[in-house]
C-alpha cells in the first residue's frame, strides 16, 4: 500500500509564496521508477496538471506555472517539494501530490490534498 502525505498548504496573499511537500511511503513498490508531482483543482473545475519530476532530476511544468514555481524531489526521503512564488488569485485550488508510474499515462497514486487560497 503506497501512502502519500501532503503539507504546506494554507491562506497567502497575492504576490506570496508558499512550499508545498508531500512524503511517499510504502512497500512493494520501487520509488525511482515513478514520476512524482502536483495536481491541483480549483472549485467547479478539473484538476489540472501542474508539474512532475522524474527521479533523475528532470521536470515538466504546466504552462500556467512555468517561471513561478518549482518542483524538486529529495529521493533518500522519497519526498517531493514544490515551492510557489507570485502566487495569484487563480492559484488557489486544492492540490493534491501524485505518483506515476514511468509507463502509465496517468498518475497510479494520489494524496489527500492540500488546500491553497490567494487572498487578500
Amino acid at each position: 500500500q503506497v501512502q502519500l502525505v501532503e503539507s504546506g498548504g494554507g491562506l497567502v496573499q497575492p504576490g506570496g509564496s508558499l512550499r508545498l511537500s508531500c512524503a511517499a511511503s510504502g512497500t512493494g513498490i520501487i520509488f525511482s521508477m515513478y514520476y512524482m508531482g502536483w495536481y491541483r483543482q480549483a472549485p467547479g473545475k478539473q484538476r489540472e496538471f501542474v508539474a512532475h519530476i522524474g527521479s533523475g532530476g528532470s521536470a515538466v511544468y504546466a504552462d500556467s506555472v512555468l517561471g513561478r514555481f518549482t518542483i524538486s524531489r529529495d529521493n533518500a526521503k522519497n519526498t517531493v517539494y514544490l515551492e510557489m512564488i507570485s502566487l495569484q488569485p487563480e492559484d488557489t485550488a486544492a492540490y493534491y501530490c501524485s505518483l506515476q508510474h514511468a509507463r502509465s499515462i496517468r498518475p497510479d497514486y494520489w494524496g489527500q490534498g492540500t488546500q491553497v487560497t490567494v487572498s487578500s
